[in-house]
C-alpha cells in the first residue's frame, strides 16, 4: 500500500538499501495577503473577487472542459469523484460525486500542511539538544551522563546522508559534537543516553496497526531519529541516533559509551549543544514534494505533542482536524500521512478548503510546498510536454488502486482554478494517464 513516494531508505549499519530519491524542485513561497502565484511561466494572475452567482453561462471553453472530463472519468468508471472551481467567480465548473467521501491517500498531506503552517508559523524550527548531568573538571572530562533528547526534528543525521537523501537539509551529529568541543569535553564518564519521551512509542502509523512500516514510512517513528528513522540490529530509533552520535564523538576525539537503553533526561539537566531543524516552510516542502510519509507521520505527532494531548498520532490528527474545521471542512483524519484508508474525504471538501485558503498567506504557503505538474516532484510525470506542465500546483494521492490529485491550476484561459480528482479501482498505471488528461482539459479551459 503506497500513500505517495513514501519510503526511501533502510537503514543497517550507516549504508541505505532500500529507497529512492524524490526531486525537490519547488523554492518556498512567501506570505502576504494578495493571491498568491500558480507557477507559470510569464503570466500573471488576474483575479476577481470570489462570489457565486445563480445563472453560470456556458460558453464553448467551459462546455468542452465539461464534455472532455465527462469522457475521462467515463473512462475512469464509477468509484470516481472531481469537483472543479473557478476561483474568480465560486462557479463550479465541473462536478461529479464530489460529495462522496474516499481515501484521500496522499492529498491528506494538503491538509496536514494547513495544519502545520496555521499552527506552528512558516519559520518555526524543531531543536535537537545534548543535556548533561554532573561538571566538567579543569581537564575536560565530564563527569556524568548525558542526554540526547529529540524535539521531533525528520532531518536529523549524518551530513552525507543528508546531502542525498534531504537535498542538504538538516542538523548533523557533528555540529552538535563541535558545541561540546567548544564548551572544552574531551572525554565523559558516564553513558549517553537517548531521550525520545516527547513522542509515543509507536513505530509506525495507524495502517500498519501502528508496527514498523519500512516499506511505507522508510523508517521508524520517534521523536528522536537519525537518517530519516534508521535502524540497526536490536537499536530502537533512538538508541540508534545515540549510537551515531558517539561514534562522531570518538571521530571527533571525544571518548563516550551510547547506552543501548533509552532514558528521559532528568530534571535540571543542563543544556551543552542544541541545533535546529529547518524552518516549518522548508519542512512541509521536504514532505510534500517527493510525498514523504516518515515526514507527515513525524510532523503530525510534533502537532499533537504541543497542541494536542500528547505526542502521538492520534493526539496530532486530532490537531489538524481542528484547524481544517476552522475552515467549515470536516473530514475524517486518522493520520498525516492518507495511507490509512480510514481517511475519508470528498472532492468538495478539498476544493472549499483551497478556497477558503485563496487570498491569503496560507495559499502561498500551500503552491509553495506542492509539486509542479509536469515538473517535480510526484507530479513530474503527470502530464509533462502537455499545455499543463509548469502551470498546475498540486498533490498527487496514491494507494494500491487509489489515484488522486488536488491543488491549483492557472488556466490558459487566464482562470485560477481550484480542483480535485479522485479515482478509485482502476490500477494506478491505468489512472496516472487519465488523470493527466484530466489536469490538461482542466488548464485549456
Amino acid at each position: 500500500m503506497r500513500g505517495g513516494c513514501g519510503a526511501r531508505v533502510l537503514k543497517g549499519s550507516r549504508a541505505p538499501v532500500l529507497g529512492w530519491i524524490c526531486a525537490l524542485l519547488l523554492a518556498s513561497c512567501g506570505g502576504g495577503h494578495s493571491a498568491p502565484q500558480i507557477p507559470v511561466a510569464s503570466v500573471a494572475p488576474t483575479i476577481s473577487p470570489r462570489h457565486s452567482h445563480p445563472m453560470q453561462t456556458i460558453g464553448p471553453s467551459l462546455a468542452h472542459l465539461r464534455a472532455s472530463l465527462t469522457r475521462e472519468f467515463t473512462s475512469a468508471g464509477p468509484n470516481t469523484g472531481a469537483e472543479v472551481v473557478d476561483l474568480g467567480t465560486g462557479h463550479v465548473l465541473f462536478s461529479l460525486r464530489a460529495n462522496v467521501r474516499r481515501p484521500p491517500a496522499s492529498v491528506e498531506k494538503i491538509y496536514t500542511t494547513v495544519a502545520l503552517d496555521g499552527e506552528f508559523g512558516t519559520g518555526t524550527r524543531l531543536h535537537t539538544t545534548i543535556l548533561g548531568t554532573g561538571h566538567l573538571d579543569s581537564a575536560g572530562v565530564w563527569h556524568g551522563n548525558l542526554y540526547l533528547r529529540g524535539g521531533g526534528d525528520p532531518t536529523f543525521g549524518d551530513g552525507g546522508f543528508n546531502r542525498v537523501w534531504e537535498q542538504g537539509y538538516g542538523p548533523t551529529a557533528a555540529q552538535l559534537v563541535s558545541q561540546l568541543q567548544a564548551a572544552g569535553i574531551h572525554r565523559v564518564t558516564g553513558r549517553v543516553f537517548g531521550d525520545e519521551s516527547l513522542f509515543d512509542a509507536r513505530r509506525g502509523p495507524p495502517s500498519s496497526g501502528f508496527a514498523p512500516d519500512i516499506p511505507d514510512l522508510g523508517g521508524e517513528l520517534s521523536a528522536l531519529t537519525y537518517d530519516h528513522g534508521g535502524v540497526t540490529g536490536k537499536l530502537s530509533p533512538a538508541a540508534f541516533a545515540t549510537h551515531e552520535l558517539v561514534l562522531t564523538m570518538r571521530g571527533m576525539h571525544i571518548g563516550a559509551i551510547a547506552s543501548q537503553t533509552t532514558r528521559r533526561t532528568p530534571p535540571g539537566a543542563r543544556i551543552l549543544a542544541a541545533v535546529r531543524s529547518p524552518a516549518m516552510s522548508d519542512l512541509v516542502r521536504l514532505m510534500d514534494v517527493p510525498s514523504d510519509d516518515f515526514f507527515a507521520e513525524m510532523l503530525t505527532k510534533r502537532l499533537g505533542a504541543r497542541f494536542g494531548a500528547a505526542g502521538s498520532t492520534a493526539a496530532g490528527a486530532r490537531v489538524i482536524a481542528s484547524t481544517i474545521a476552522s475552515y467549515g471542512v470536516h473530514p475524517t483524519i486518522v493520520d498525516g500521512s492518507g495511507l490509512s484508508r480510514a481517511d475519508r474525504s470528498s472532492p468538495n471538501q478539498v476544493t472549499h478548503l483551497l478556497q477558503q485558503l485563496w487570498h491569503t498567506s496560507a495559499a502561498a504557503q500551500l503552491i509553495g510546498a506542492l509539486p509542479v505538474v509536469g515538473v517535480s516532484g510526484t507530479t513530474r510525470r503527470i502530464a509533462p510536454g502537455t499545455a499543463a506542465q509548469g502551470r498546475c500546483s498540486a498533490k498527487t494521492g496514491t494507494l494500491d488502486n487509489v489515484t488522486n490529485l488536488a491543488g491549483y491550476c492557472h488556466s490558459r484561459g487566464h482562470h485560477e482554478i481550484a480542483f480535485a480528482l479522485f479515482i478509485d479501482g482502476p490500477p494506478n498505471w491505468t489512472a496516472i494517464p487519465l488523470i493527466s488528461q484530466m489536469v490538461t482539459s482542466i488548464v485549456r479551459y
